[in-house]
């Protein structure tokens, strides 16, 4: 039977306090309807429309997970498949505050690596709005000065004066075409999305960090499924859906056909040892060994969490004077251009 799905989304805030209050509820011994229509009073927005699909699936008689499948934008499949199986085992009120916890995690953890990707990004916008505010402000008032001695200026100050009267001459075109680049910019965005994304991570530094982001969401979110009672090579699939190296996808499949032929998942992470730390197997090994393969995996997971965070500050840290140097050197660069000719200027006054 085909399931409607909405692509209606909510903030991650909203949906950690949806499934807390339904945890909360359940834990109390209120009954799932009873907290659907107790959620639906306060609720506004996109959210109210999903705690209304909600309420109306249970009032029919419907499991919680098949309402959480019609929202593909909010409740990823690790997610629906947790709660299928709490549904199962009746451990719903737990496990809702258990997928609270690993969001929580996950939004704290990909935050710290959009800001330390974001710095960059930041750093240059501060570069080009200062460099606008030298060809729009500084530029034409001296420039009237240079132009009406007739020196001979500098390349580098004839190409910034001829910025600046362009910019200003030619206003209007020139925002028209900056609005032009940057909506072919986004529409090659949207169309190529997969092929740029994939050139960006290959580049090396992006790459081994990815691969560390991949690991930890990979420990983290098969360790949560194991605990739900989800089945090894079911956990597999749906971990190997959510990570985005193409090698480590590669990785969890071989591993997920090493087990269902009856080998551990430890023999199949050894086969990637140029990708998976040698610490991530050991401890996965001791943990399939002792019976405690999920304790092992949050371990882990805690474990690249913590050097990955260290490997972000690192990159910041580096980053960071790196950026500042060249804005320093562009800024600097435009500066001489400016000054040169008035120093030159002076010389040929102080020397008459």
């Amino acid at each position: 039977m085909n399931t409607k799905t909405y692509s209606i989304s909510i903030p991650t805030s909203e949906k950690m306090s949806m499934m807390i209050s339904l945890a909360t509820m359940l834990g109390s011994g209120i009954t799932l309807i009873e907290a659907a229509f107790s959620l639906l009073e306060d609720a506004k927005g996109n959210q109210k429309k999903i705690l209304t699909v909600i309420k109306d699936d249970i009032t029919q008689g419907k499991q919680l997970y098949l309402s959480f499948e019609k929202f593909p934008s909010v409740f990823d499949k690790v997610t629906i498949n947790i709660i299928k199986a709490s549904e199962e085992s009746g451990t719903l009120d737990t496990t809702l505050k258990q997928i609270v916890q690993n969001i929580k995690k996950d939004t704290e953890f990909m935050d710290r690596i959009k800001s330390a990707l974001y710095y960059p990004f930041f750093i240059m916008l501060v570069f080009i709005g200062m460099l606008l505010m030298i060809l729009i402000v500084v530029i034409p008032k001296i420039s009237t000065v240079f132009l009406s001695l007739r020196l001979e200026l500098p390349l580098p100050t004839r190409i910034l004066i001829f910025m600046s009267q362009f910019i200003l001459k030619y206003t209007i075109p020139t925002v028209i075409s900056f609005l032009l680049l940057s909506t072919i910019i986004f529409i090659i965005y949207k169309t190529k999305k997969r092929q740029l994304i994939q050139t960006i991570l290959s580049l090396p530094l992006i790459r081994r960090l990815i691969v560390k982001i991949d690991l930890t969401r990979f420990t983290r979110n098969l360790s949560t499924l194991l605990k739900s009672a989800v089945t090894i090579t079911s956990a597999l699939e749906l971990t190997e859906d959510i990570m985005i190296n193409k090698d480590v996808k590669k990785t969890i499949h071989q591993c997920g056909s090493m087990v269902l032929a009856g080998k551990r998942l430890s023999d199949g992470l050894k086969l990637s040892k140029k990708y998976i730390p040698s610490i991530m197997i050991r401890i996965i090994e001791s943990g399939e060994k002792s019976g405690t393969l999920e304790k092992s995996l949050e371990e882990v997971a805690d474990y690249l969490d913590y050097e990955l965070s260290g490997s972000l500050k690192a990159i910041t840290t580096m980053m960071e004077p790196v950026m500042l140097v060249f804005v320093g050197i562009m800024i600097g660069g435009m500066m001489i251009s400016i000054i040169a000719p008035i120093y030159g200027l002076i010389s040929q006054v102080g020397g008459k």
